[in-house]
């Protein structure tokens, strides 16, 4: 029986399923956001350093990666990123 296709029963699995669906869907946003804040940098010619790359990835608010991705067009250097 798969997750995706089962028809939850009760009230609480529903809310609790759809809760655990909308974190995944979240975290999917943010590794996409984090990702286009690397290509950019690199597409730019930017060589990312580790630490920086760790820091982008690691970042779990989409808000702060969205702020990110404008700011990978114009910084000057990579660590800039975080100013």
């Amino acid at each position: 029986m798969a997750v995706e296709t089962y028809e939850w029963q009760s009230d609480f699995a529903r809310k609790y399923v759809g809760i655990g669906r909308e974190e995944g869907r979240e975290e999917g946003r943010a590794a996409e956001a984090a990702r286009s804040v690397v290509s950019v940098l690199e597409a730019r010619g930017f060589s990312v350093p580790d630490e920086v790359r760790e820091r982008i990835e690691g970042c779990a608010d989409l808000a702060t990666l969205e702020k990110w991705v404008p700011s990978a067009v114009t910084v000057d250097r990579p660590e800039d990123l975080f100013d």
